[in-house]
């Protein structure tokens, strides 16, 4: 896959974000620039609000219902591409809700544009890096309550891709988990067993920030570190058939050749767990 250079105007990136997020419209602008610096490729963001003032079940399948309208409003400004940034609110309803929403978007997007639109949603582009990297089971960090992590782990499981470990950090305030200090994640990810893990999801969450640590644990841990925002990239990426090259964001965005390298990592790492079982 080669980055399109000729393209004569900017990629349109159109995203459904919940109302109390302040963290997509940062992260993902931010990493799509340093793709920029490296490959030419540009980007404009044009973003439309979902309401979510609590994380709560009904409020989550509220937006959920709701994200057709808000296709259909990206879609007037002819988005070439539409990002729904709520992976809770997808995750939630399992595998089936994964992969309804996902085609329910798409063919409103669809209908609603001659041009193809491509749509990502956070919680299908998690799944999807997971199996890029060959990841068969995962440790993870996500900001909820434990009953609403649960629900996450359940849908990853379904897709074939064991939790070792989820971390719950019981906030209930969305508001606040945009306000959490990244560093602090690097601390936690330091303290995480890891030796039966093949990746680390470091922020399991759209509202939780990550960007600017992901490297740095990836070189401490020795192992792939992805987040919810840098998987949405990823996606989006392939989506436009875009080569990443995204610097210092972990193995995922930097190069089909680090995909490769990915691979022979997990399976390096799965060999030498089976070893240490045999002992």
């Amino acid at each position: 896959m080669n980055a399109i250079h000729a393209k004569t105007r900017p990629y349109r990136v159109g995203m459904i974000v919940p109302s109390s997020n302040t963290t997509m419209e940062t992260e993902i602008p931010a990493l799509l620039q340093r793709q920029s610096a490296v490959d030419g490729s540009r980007f404009t963001f044009h973003s439309t609000r979902l309401r979510l003032r609590h994380v709560a079940p009904e409020a989550l399948q509220a937006m959920n219902d709701a994200a057709g309208d808000a296709v259909d409003a990206l879609c007037d400004s002819q988005v070439d591409t539409v990002m729904y940034a709520c992976l809770l609110a997808t995750m939630f309803g399992g595998k089936a809700s994964v992969v309804e929403t996902g085609q329910r978007l798409a063919r409103r997007a669809n209908y609603m544009r001659a041009a193809p639109v491509s749509v990502v949603t956070s919680a299908d582009a998690l799944i999807a890096a997971l199996h890029s990297l060959g990841a068969q089971s995962i440790s993870m960090i996500a900001p909820y309550r434990k009953e609403l992590t649960a629900r996450v782990t359940a849908t990853i499981e379904e897709h074939g891709i064991v939790v070792r470990q989820a971390v719950s950090l019981e906030i209930a305030d969305d508001v606040a988990v945009g306000r959490l200090d990244q560093q602090t994640l690097l601390s936690m990810a330091c303290e995480l067993d890891l030796a039966n893990s093949d990746a680390l999801v470091l922020s399991a969450g759209v509202q939780m920030p990550s960007i600017e640590v992901l490297d740095a644990v990836e070189q401490l841990l020795g192992l792939p570190v992805l987040s919810a925002a840098s998987a949405s990239v990823w996606a989006l990426l392939q989506k436009l058939r875009i080569e990443p090259q995204v610097k210092a964001a972990g193995w995922l965005l930097r190069s089909s050749c680090a995909h490769a390298n990915a691979h022979a990592h997990a399976h390096a790492h799965a060999h030498a767990h089976e070893e240490r079982q045999a002992a």
